[in-house]
């Protein structure tokens, strides 16, 4: 029986070759000041302390069986009804004949053979078939790439085998030698730490934007697994998504792949590693809480909104920018946040409420970083009215909150439309449509649900980036989430 959570079947094929796992390592860090519009946090940067028998088999018994005596009687009378001391030569010796009802024991022989023969048949066949079929599946979901032009590892390319060895040590061991320790340099002084982990064998690195931002000359020092340090350039960062690249000058690297975080089902295992609190290559568990929860993290000025998934895998400070595992050995999450008890982000801790920015969003927002050094953000371009407290969510009702000739205008939005759904999922919030959204690539259409003076409609949108839109005459491009005026994300109509 197999008593590992995370195995698949087993291959009873009777192969002895299995991939042999190999290990990586990753950290987290984050903000240190508290979200002011929800009880959700950013992980506050951990300060780096100063390095200092089986039992005996049963007997076999041996059935002696009576033998016959051919001894004479001592009396003669007796004696014409005994057989002779010795059986004649020429009389042959014949087996019992079998009793009604019963079967030979060559019978019985002969059908417990046959069937071993024939579940050995079928267990042979079961697991050709299995194989067939698991193989088929990983050809499949390895050619489902974002956009199919991904210059990062695919699901083929993990380094973690689809075999028995698929524990969470062997997931551990194996992802252990690609995760790193960044530490945040400023000053000439190590401000703080947080994690990263390899996404290409040519030294780029995935990493929070809390954990790099700030730091001197925008570069960083990277700490390997094995203890060796680099120095890194931060290549590009967004505080949109709570993302960064960094680059060291190394080469033959093991990545991580970025598995597909729109398979995730709620309930599935996850393993967190990172160096939470400055204790490197810590590994917990966990499964996956929630999907599709509505983050914000960071403070007003740059403000990261998230569709993160919620896990109960124990995330702490210094968690920050490391990866989330599947039970694959791929990456679906980076650990961004965390929910807390308490006011300070200085005292936050793990309560099992810890939030991972989703593998899919993290892939497009790194390749677009990787090749421009940049990063956009999906928009509708409309400005919701903060002040609505009806259902749904208002597009604000002033001059310029549908932007001219952008994509909600250009689909039919009107201000003062209260939009409560998009694609299909009810909106209540304005962080809700506002995730959504961005977890989106430019040039998605979306279908939003919009209420009109009682009357509901479905309206097709294409999404555009950030960078081409802009709102009345002041020039300005989106700052916001739907719509900006140059960084206030709702404005009231009186503003």
């Amino acid at each position: 029986m197999n008593d590992n959570p995370f195995a698949p079947p087993r291959d009873h094929s009777g192969s002895d070759t299995e991939s042999t796992a190999t290990s990586e390592t990753a950290t987290v860090r984050v903000h240190d000041e508290a979200p002011a519009t929800n009880d959700t946090v950013e992980l506050p940067p951990a300060i780096s302390p100063q390095r200092p028998a089986a039992e005996p088999a049963a007997a076999e018994t041996t059935a002696v069986l009576p033998t016959q005596s051919f001894a004479q009687p001592e009396d003669p009378a007796t004696q014409a009804y005994l057989p002779p001391v010795e059986p004649p030569a020429e009389t042959p010796s014949t087996a019992a004949a079998p009793q009604p009802g019963r079967l030979r024991r060559s019978t019985v022989a002969a059908v417990a053979a046959g069937a071993l023969v024939l579940g050995l048949g079928g267990g042979l066949a079961g697991a050709w078939a299995y194989d067939s079929l698991a193989g088929d599946s990983s050809s499949t979901a390895s050619s489902s790439t974002a956009g199919g032009t991904s210059t990062l590892p695919t699901s083929s390319s993990s380094t973690i085998a689809r075999t028995d060895e698929n524990t969470v040590a062997a997931i551990a061991s194996a992802v252990m030698p690609s995760v790193v320790s960044i530490q945040n340099i400023q000053g000439g002084q190590e401000a703080a730490e947080g994690s990263g982990f390899i996404i290409r064998e040519d030294g780029y690195i995935l990493t929070n934007n809390h954990v790099v931002e700030g730091s001197d000359n925008d570069t960083v020092t990277v700490v390997m697994s094995d203890g060796s340090e680099h120095e890194g350039e931060v290549v590009g960062a967004t505080a949109d998504y709570d993302l960064a690249v960094v680059k060291i000058d190394e080469e033959g690297l093991t990545p991580l792949v970025l598995g597909d975080s729109d398979e995730l089902v709620v309930g599935d295992d996850v393993i967190a590693v990172g160096s939470p609190l400055g204790l490197e290559s810590t590994v917990t568990t966990g499964i996956v809480s929630a999907l599709h929860r509505p983050v914000t993290a960071g403070d007003t000025s740059s403000t990261a909104f998230i569709d993160a998934i919620q896990t109960d895998a124990a995330i702490n400070p210094g968690n920050s920018g490391g990866p989330l595992i599947n039970s694959e050995g791929e990456v679906i999450g980076i650990n961004s946040a965390i929910a807390s008890l308490g006011s300070s982000s200085e005292t936050a801790g793990s309560v099992g409420l810890g939030f991972a920015i989703t593998s899919n969003q993290a892939r497009r927002t790194a390749e677009e970083i990787i090749a421009t050094g940049e990063a956009t953000y999906p928009v509708v371009g409309v400005m919701l009215d903060s002040s609505y407290t009806g259902e749904g969510v208002k597009v604000a009702e002033t001059d310029g909150a549908v932007a001219e000739g952008g994509p909600a205008a250009l689909a039919g939005v009107q201000p003062g439309d209260i939009i409560t759904a998009i694609d299909g999922r009810p909106i209540t919030r304005s962080e809700e449509l506002i995730v959504a959204i961005r977890a989106k690539a430019s040039d998605d259409t979306v279908v939003l649900t919009v209420d009109r003076g009682g009357s509901t409609q479905d309206i097709s949108v294409t999404l555009v980036p950030n960078t081409d839109v802009s709102y009345g005459d002041s020039g300005e491009e989106d700052q916001g989430g739907l719509g900006g005026d140059g960084g206030q994300l709702f404005p009231d109509p009186s503003e």
